[in-house]
């Protein structure tokens, strides 16, 4: 019996894939970017074999990142095979399962949304209207139409490049568990258009300067088209640990346990708990969003730079408390690029770097498909093949 780790560093992307062209992202790149700005110093990441996966995965020599010796891990970089550079796709491809089907989406127009949808939903659960209708910034719709929502009753609704539709309302004013009701609704509604999430966005405040997004976000996601890493380990008998917004992502389907917490740091706490306590024969699976939410769409260079030092300072607190048979997997779901024009994800490679007790210094080259991840800690768990993927290891 063994366990295993996934790490996903939300949107932290290492340069453009190939068919980035086709998704107006020719050029991003997260980490080049973010480093070339900022002599950034990811020492312990370095070592695990990051800065020689960025180099190989922008098609140049190794980034200088505080550790220029030889990797103590397997490293390398991989290839999205699904359609799309959204969330669900990229976790359920490292679970080993491409999306190979069009999510549906909303123009980028104002109003955005089908009048027969709003008119749905407006009945369906005794709106007085709703605001918003547009592409935006989650924290600028926020102090923009806060004050309004909060005198009108009216959600803010909103959506982006992604298949998403959210809706954000005030905890208290609105109340939290309306916005999750509503939120409940219009998932069935937007079903019918293959939107692959609805988010709900609470926030407290009185004022544009005093608006902030609480840790109460969920995710509303169809659930994934056939069997995943997570469905098989449960299948056999193993236990699946979400931690921070997996479960969300996979419609928890194939989860055990669900933990939630506030911010990057706090979800490492977690996950540093459940590196001492997890039993044999199951998966961690964690997922790190502040790099994507509040740093990656907010365009903050310094803030994103400043989030993977705090990440990288803590990387030996995790390493300490692996296991012999233990494997784990630090990895992104793809690019947001914060120096790239536009809020939206980019297109991009992602780091593949497994490491633990057993596994040595190796170059794994560039991965097809996002699902080798996926096929190689099913092989580490002892588990039937996966559908897509060819294992690393």
């Amino acid at each position: 019996m063994s366990r295993a780790f996934i790490l996903v560093m939300d949107s932290f992307g290492i340069g453009a894939s190939a068919d980035a062209d086709k998704f107006g992202d020719t050029g991003a790149n997260t980490l080049g970017h973010i480093a070339a700005g900022h002599g950034l110093q990811l020492p312990n990441l370095a070592r695990l074999g990051l800065a020689r996966a960025a180099g190989a995965a922008s098609g140049g020599a190794a980034l200088s990142l505080g550790y220029d010796g030889a990797p103590s891990g397997a490293w390398g970089y991989a290839a999205e095979q699904s359609l799309g550079k959204d969330t669900p796709s990229g976790h359920w491809e490292i679970a080993g399962l491409p999306v190979t089907f069009e999510w549906g989406f909303f123009p980028n127009t104002q109003p955005c949304f089908p009048g027969e949808l709003i008119d749905q939903l407006i009945a369906r659960c005794d709106l007085p209207g709703i605001l918003g209708n547009k592409h935006a910034s989650g924290t600028e719709i926020i102090a923009e139409l806060g004050a309004e929502h909060i005198r009108t009753g009216k959600p803010i609704c909103y959506t982006s490049a992604d298949s998403v539709f959210q809706i954000a309302a005030h905890e208290e004013h609105f109340g939290l568990q309306r916005l999750y009701d509503l939120c409940t609704m219009a998932k069935q509604e937007v079903d019918a258009l293959n939107i692959a999430r609805v988010i709900a966005r609470p926030f407290l405040g009185e004022d544009a300067a005093t608006f902030k997004r609480t840790a109460n976000r969920k995710d509303l996601t169809t659930p994934p088209p056939g069997e995943t890493l997570l469905d098989r380990l449960l299948a056999d008998g193993g236990e699946v640990v979400s931690v921070g917004k997996i479960g969300d992502i996979f419609g928890h389907r194939g989860i055990s346990r669900t933990l939630k917490a506030a911010d990057n740091m706090a979800l490492f706490d977690v996950l540093l708990q459940q590196a001492e306590e997890a039993s044999e024969h199951s998966l961690i699976f964690t997922n790190f969003v502040d790099f994507d939410m509040l740093y990656g769409h907010r365009r903050d260079v310094a803030g994103y730079a400043h989030a993977l030092q705090a990440f990288d300072a803590r990387l030996p607190e995790f390493l300490s408390r692996l296991r012999p048979g233990d494997l784990a997997l630090i990895t992104a779901d793809h690019g947001c690029d914060p120096t790239f024009r536009g809020t939206d994800h980019t297109r991009e490679h992602v780091p593949v770097l497994f490491f633990g007790p057993g596994v040595g210094g190796q170059a794994l080259g560039g991965r097809n498909s996002f699902a080798d991840m996926g096929q190689t800690i099913a092989a580490h768990l002892g588990l039937a093949p996966l559908a897509h993927g060819e294992a690393c290891l």
